[in-house]
């Protein structure tokens, strides 16, 4: 902003979009994205909605609609027939954090339903797993472990079962609805597996050594991993907003109220919610002041580094703003309330972080669209799945039927475990509800995400001097006066003639002027004159104050600004009837941190431009101390947006950092606004970028948080994009076994969230503000969309069962009269040998045997006892022992009419 003018109060710029009513709605019961993709569909289909987004990090939703078109019940009941639960959002911070406090409290006993449900659903598992892998085929084994997988099944996973019911009963799915039925699935063929396997005889005594292994593990394990996975999720999500949870839990939840007519009386504690505009407050040391307001006795220091992150204390005294929730630190205020509940600056900040960690950068639209449609996507590729392996063992046989049929269970269970929404759903909203939530702690306000998305290309920042590069506090420093003038004459004209403007070039006229105890005349016919000065008429004559309108017959006057200017101070000229009285020389103080403030930025590949309506002298002395090259002096308001506009047809992506007031319409031209100081309402409306605390470091600051916070976005994309893209094809092929996938899952879900919290981190003291390049960003994101691939074939690869096809061989022997006798051998490894033996009759029906025997020996002639066991018509078991090498077989015996049956194969066992 250009202390030279005298700019009239902003106006702000006509909106382009009719006026819009906002509600927000607190959704419960939102388990994945596709859950808040579904709520935001169903949202966005009611009449006189425009936009709906639900942001399924925070469970908050907000609806954009014509005003009157809906109310907030029919929005809640619209919800609610999707199958979930919402409530409005409290408008005041105070109320927030009420509702905060029972949102945590309900979180908390989330957690604590899951814990409950962990320390039985692990012990039971590991029971579960032990008893399939050590006893797979004992009779005893296999019910005990049917006993233990129902309590795991219908109490542990409850929470999956009742949520996919409830998205049944509403026509819906979501990712519970994979999880139940996977484990559903797992369970039911276990349990029909477990009634109806075929006997195997030993000397006509049933044995279970041959019965296939149940899956009762498999769905026992995918719950203890998920209900496990799910408890972590739910600590990272509630770590992730806890920023703004106690931003709103900042306020005082009491007032002490005076009687205005009579203060003496005694003062009254109120709750918070009780105090209205107008109400006289006391405050006294250590308290928190309840409601902003303005001072009208006593003074103190005031902590406002809650707010602003700013760490010393603002001395405060009579007239001075006082900011609900910051701390009073050592004296008695006395202050009147000028703003309370949903007005008061908190309540402001607070809604203004809740709304850009509800928004959506561009590129989550997508990832939007594709949790919309993933799980029903995801039942069509287990469905196909299933259907091919189905497909691809048609031509099996007797064993090797049963253990293709039970790789392609594992194989459709897998995929519908292994795939994840939920991924797709946190990677924006965590990244942005934790950045949001962090740079608010700093006093570093970013409007929406799609100014983070904005922020990565910016290369031009361009600075207002005062108020942004300066102090912005002028005072005055030099007074001349005309051969026959009096100086005090000469500002008390000038003092008069600013008193109806708020410019600080003229706060800084009229306080000189009253210090020295000057009388000032009252101003009629006041006039501004954006860039140029005031026009007052005082005593009847007409009185300037501003750029002088000629210097061509004053060279005097002319050498006394050139002196002024040389030394960086601020000229304006007095003029009365339009003839010179005498100049007055206002300096203003560079901020103390505004040189390192300029090197951060260019240390980011930022150049930086000196913007301002003073003279070229005085900002380059300006420039020169901070360490400026480029800048442009004498420019109007409407030379800014000039300047801006020719930068950005340069092909140039433009920032402007302004005070948010009388740069309003540069902010909002420039491709990024950033506003200085704590007017927070200013700030709020004119910048996407709001520096709380007023100290120009906080612009690097900010857009490296915004920076840092989209490459987590996009790294966390990466991530659950790359994870999705390489699970189901390793799911589909049988490589990824459904306890791996359920780990594989529940990792992919954690990582995004762990990942968004390293954010928290960012700007503490004695850490680093990182400084990335763009090939390093990018680097990073294509790392994390490939670590998925790395620890994925990991996984894979430390299964020994991933690639455990048993290595077998099938023989077919001719026999004389004319039958057939179907060998299926496995696993042809060192160690114990099965042998399924099919005998068929000329019409491929089963025919029994009435004996058989099998011998076997090796080409070193080692010779291997063989044991039968009666499976069925037609099926026998041999079971032998064999070593490393060649071994040969010979077959004899007799079907069930005596007809002789005969035969030699060779297997290789290595």
């Amino acid at each position: 902003m250009n202390p030279s003018q005298i700019a009239e109060p902003p106006v702000a710029p006509a909106s382009t979009r009719a006026v819009r009513e906002v509600v927000e709605l607190d959704v419960a019961g939102m388990t994945c994205g596709s859950c808040a993709a579904r709520v935001q569909r169903k949202l966005s289909r009611q009449p006189g909605v425009s936009e709906a987004l639900v942001n399924y990090a925070t469970g908050r939703a907000t609806v954009e609609l014509e005003p009157g078109a809906l109310d907030t019940e029919q929005l809640v009941a619209a919800v609610q027939s999707a199958g979930y639960d919402a409530a409005p959002v409290a408008a005041s911070a105070a109320e927030q954090a009420r509702t905060f406090e029972d949102l945590e409290r309900s979180e908390a006993r989330e957690q604590t339903s899951l814990i409950r449900r962990i320390a039985v659903a692990v012990p039971l598992a590991t029971a579960i797993a032990v008893l399939t892998y050590t006893q797979p085929h004992d009779q005893s084994a296999r019910w005990i472990v049917a006993a233990l997988a129902v309590p795991v099944q219908f109490w542990c996973g409850l929470p999956f079962l009742r949520s996919a019911w409830a998205r049944a009963r509403a026509r819906a799915t979501n990712m519970d609805t994979l999880i139940a039925l996977s484990t559903l699935a797992a369970f039911v063929y276990s349990t029909v597996m477990l009634l109806t396997a075929p006997p195997v005889y030993e000397h006509g005594v049933p044995v279970g050594k041959f019965n296939m292994p149940l899956c009762y593990d498999m769905g026992a394990i995918i719950i203890a991993a998920l209900l496990i996975a799910r408890w972590c999720e739910a600590k990272a999500r509630s770590s992730s907003g806890r920023a703004v949870r106690e931003l709103a839990q900042l306020g005082a939840t009491q007032a002490r109220l005076l009687d205005p007519e009579d203060p003496s009386l005694p003062e009254r504690v109120v709750p918070v919610d009780e105090v209205r505009r107008g109400d006289v407050f006391r405050v006294r040391p250590g308290d928190s002041i309840p409601v902003d307001g303005i001072v009208i006795a006593g003074a103190s220091a005031v902590d406002e580094s809650m707010l602003t992150g700013e760490s010393l204390p603002v001395e405060k005294d009579v007239g001075a703003l006082v900011t609900g929730a910051t701390l009073n630190v050592d004296g008695v205020l006395q202050a009147r309330a000028s703003a309370v509940g949903a007005d008061t600056a908190l309540s402001q900040l607070v809604a203004l972080v809740e709304r850009a960690q509800a928004s959506k950068p561009k590129i989550q639209r997508l990832a939007d669209q594709i949790a919309s449609v993933f799980v029903p996507v995801v039942l069509v590729l287990a469905a196909l799945t299933a259907l091919v392996w189905v497909l691809t063992g048609d031509g099996l046989q007797g064993m090797f039927a049963s253990m293709h049929l039970q790789r392609g269970i594992d194989a459709t269970i897998a995929v519908l475990i292994v795939a994840c929404p939920c991924a797709l759903g946190l990677a924006t909203p965590v990244a942005i509800l934790v950045g949001t939530g962090r740079g608010a702690r700093l006093g570093l306000l970013i409007r929406s995400a799609e100014i983070l998305e904005r922020s990565q290309n910016l290369d031009t920042i361009v600075l207002d001097k005062t108020g942004t590069v300066t102090t912005g506090e002028l005072s005055l420093a030099d007074v001349w006066s005309a051969p026959g003038e009096d100086q005090d004459r000469v500002l008390a004209l000038a003092g008069g003639a600013e008193a109806g403007s708020e410019h600080p070039v003229a706060i800084a006229v009229v306080a000189a002027a009253r210090e020295r105890g000057l009388e000032l005349e009252p101003a009629t016919e006041f006039r501004s004159i954006p860039g140029r000065g005031v026009r007052a008429t005082l005593d009847g004559a007409s009185v300037w104050v501003g750029r002088p309108t000629s210097l061509e017959h004053e060279p005097q006057l002319a050498s006394v600004l050139e002196d002024w200017e040389g030394a960086g101070r601020t000229a304006v000229v007095v003029e009365r009837e339009q003839q010179v009285l005498g100049a007055l020389a206002l300096a203003d103080t560079i901020k103390p941190e505004a040189r390192a403030a300029i090197a951060g930025l260019q240390s980011m590949g930022i150049d930086v431009e000196l913007l301002t309506g003073d003279n070229a002298r005085a900002a380059q002395a300006v420039a020169t101390a901070v360490g400026i090259e480029h800048l442009r002096a004498d420019v109007s308001p409407g030379g800014k947006l000039e300047e801006i506009a020719r930068l950005q047809g340069e092909g140039h992506r433009v920032g402007m950092v302004g005070d948010g007031v009388n740069d309003a319409a540069a902010l909002a031209q420039a491709d990024l606004g950033i506003a200085m100081g704590t007017g927070v309402g200013a700030a709020i409306e004119a910048a996407d970028i709001s520096v709380l605390s007023g100290d120009l470091r906080g612009v690097a600051r900010a857009l490296r948080l915004a920076r840092e916070t989209y490459t987590i976005v996009l790294q966390n994309l990466g991530w659950a994009f790359g994870y999705n893209l390489i699970a189901l094809p390793l799911a589909m092929t049988g490589l990824l076994s459904p306890a791996l996938a359920a780990v594989a899952m529940g990792v992919s879900s954690i990582t995004v969230v762990t990942n968004s919290l390293r954010l928290r981190r960012f700007g503490r003291t004695g850490r680093a503000t990182p400084v990335r390049s763009r090939f390093q960003r990018l680097a990073s994101i294509v790392a994390a969309a490939a670590i998925p691939a790395v620890l994925l074939g990991g996984l894979v690869l430390a299964d020994p069962n991933s690639f455990a096809v048993p290595r077998s061989a099938s023989i077919t022997l001719a026999e004389p009269a004319g039958q057939t006798l179907e060998i299926y051998a496995e696993s042809l490894r060192p160690g114990e040998v099965n042998l399924h033996l099919y005998l068929e009759g000329t019409t491929s029906a089963r025919v029994s045997f009435r004996a058989i025997s099998m011998r076997a020996s090796s080409q070193s002639g080692k010779h291997a006892p063989v044991a039968f066991y009666h499976a069925g018509t037609g099926h026998e078991i041999a079971e032998v022992r064999l070593t490393r090498g060649v071994w040969g077989f010979r077959v004899a015996g007799a079907d069930g009419a005596g007809r002789p049956l005969s035969g030699s194969f060779a297997l290789p066992i290595n």
